[in-house]
């Protein structure tokens, strides 16, 4: 049994555990699966042990906040002062960030035990985690398939139990993807909801922090606890969203406009198609009302996506050159030769491969046929997405077209890979908030994740719809003998 946010607070304030105890019990867990899983990358015990014990000094003189003396992790893309933070690449190896994300700033004033940092997609770029230079992790529903990506690490530590929840970054659904596959929650908040400040960046316009928990009160506290305006982040937004998000969940869903858009069906596998109808039904009978609706521009939403997102990387990547920090090659006879070794050997094909279309899209021969083009449909997608929620409250879709996929069955077929996005990326476009909730298994025990989707700065909608849901049908969630059992 997995225990929440609160009961573990609840137990840490009535001292039948200490943060330490606590602490120390995740360890021992985390000693034991992880040369399995490899979900952890970096760890930081004595930082844990640390953080820990002042945790239980706060939590003796009273007041202290929900989160502390609760052990996390953190995906291996936000920065951590002094301690290692590589994106799981190699021209990143050993980097130590001497500043703190704004994110990890906020957990830590609040007494949050960082237990280490989690395996992930090569500077996020992938479906499966694979890409990692220390390599894949594993699901723990099922060590023969993958996590999802690219916050892959952060979803394995969380189903297996190595942390109460962990923080992600999405791009194009790299939390909420890997929450699906491994049958945790997820939520990608508002763009601008959560500084980006420290988030080793991938795609500025599209990439946002967000919590993967074992429930969706959980993701609330967690979101309420990162969100806000940073003057450090010009696009985050302090927008107020009144009272504690965790508080408002349990108002009834009678009347909430529920929309559902065929193009998100379209080619999705037939066993989670029926879950997902199955779950429509379920809101349906609780008084909610389904309005079937159309959202043309969909079609076009995973080309623009790739353009935008490679050529965002294109740039932001452009900074890795062997010169100030990370991985130089050994051996070279000019300041350029070593630039282009460096960058070579550093980065994997996965990067290379998306450098080079980002680069091509915003070459001077095809930046209005391919980059001005996309930057346009955005625009589209934008404006359907407006004109939806102006008829409906929240939108219902899978999180992905199928469970998770064998370990080394995507590999050979970018393509494939980039396909398995094409429910995610239109909320990355359209930056508005979107949670995944465990949906049931397919016939395989895989979890099934179902999508729900808001306008701009509705997450309390959401999750409100989440949490009915989750209450309401129970959610499939597995154990992995040997995780923490508090």
């Amino acid at each position: 049994m997995r225990a929440g946010i609160t009961e573990l607070a609840t137990r840490l304030r009535n001292r039948e555990i200490s943060a330490v105890e606590l602490t120390k019990a995740y360890i021992d867990a985390i000693e034991k699966l992880n040369p399995t899983l490899n979900a952890y990358v970096h760890l930081t015990f004595d930082t844990a042990m640390k953080a820990a014990r002042q945790a239980d000094q706060m939590l003796k003189e009273g007041d202290a906040p929900l989160l502390c003396g609760i052990p996390m992790a953190l995906k291996d893309n936000i920065c951590t002062d002094g301690l290692t933070t590589t994106c799981c690449s190699k021209i990143l190896q050993d980097f130590k960030p001497y500043y703190d994300a704004t994110v990890w700033e906020k957990l830590k004033s609040q007494g949050a035990v960082l237990l280490g940092k989690t395996n992930m997609d090569e500077f996020a770029m992938g479906s499966t985690s694979e890409t990692s230079c220390y390599g894949a992790p594993l699901n723990p529903r099922n060590t023969n398939y993958v996590t999802g990506g690219s916050s892959g690490g952060s979803a394995a530590v969380v189903g297996a139990n190595l942390a109460a929840y962990s923080l992600g970054s999405d791009t194009g659904g790299s939390i909420r993807q890997p929450a699906s596959f491994c049958g945790v929650v997820g939520l990608k908040p508002t763009y601008g909801a959560v500084s980006r400040y420290g988030l080793i960046a991938y795609g500025s316009s599209l990439d946002q922090i967000g919590p993967m928990t074992n429930s969706v009160k959980d993701a609330a506290i967690v979101f309420d606890a990162i969100k806000g305006g940073d003057k450090r982040d010009q696009t985050s937004v302090e927008y107020e969203y009144g009272s504690s998000l965790a508080e408002c969940m349990d108002r009834d869903i009678k009347g909430m406009r529920i929309g559902v858009a065929e193009e998100f069906f379209s080619g999705i596998n037939p066993e989670i198609k029926s879950k997902i109808e199955e779950a429509i039904k379920l809101f349906e009978r609780n008084g909610a009302v389904i309005e079937n609706i159309s959202l043309p521009a969909l079609k076009l939403a995973l080309p623009v996506y790739y353009i935008i997102a490679c050529a965002e990387a294109s740039s932001n990547l452009g900074r890795y050159d062997g010169i100030r920090y990370g991985y130089r090659t050994s051996s070279y006879t000019s300041i350029e030769d070593m630039i282009v070794k460096t960058r070579s050997e550093g980065f994997g094909d996965e990067v290379k491969r998306r450098i080079m279309l980002g680069t091509y899209v915003l070459s001077s021969g095809y930046y209005d046929a391919y980059y001005k083009k996309a930057c346009l449909i955005r625009e589209e997608i934008n404006r359907e997405f407006y004109t939806v929620f102006e008829k409906c409250d929240v939108l219902i879709a899978p999180t992905a077209p199928n469970t998770a996929f064998p370990l080394n069955c995507k590999g050979a077929s970018p393509v494939e890979m980039y396909l398995s996005d094409i429910c995610t990326v239109p909320v990355n476009i359209a930056g508005v908030p979107a949670i995944s909730v465990p949906c049931g298994e397919d016939a395989k025990g895989l979890p099934v994740g179902m999508q729900i989707i808001g306008r701009r700065f509705g997450e309390a909608t959401i999750l409100q719809a989440a949490h009915f849901y989750e209450q309401s049908a129970g959610k499939v969630i597995g154990t992995y003998e040997g995780g923490v059992g508090i």
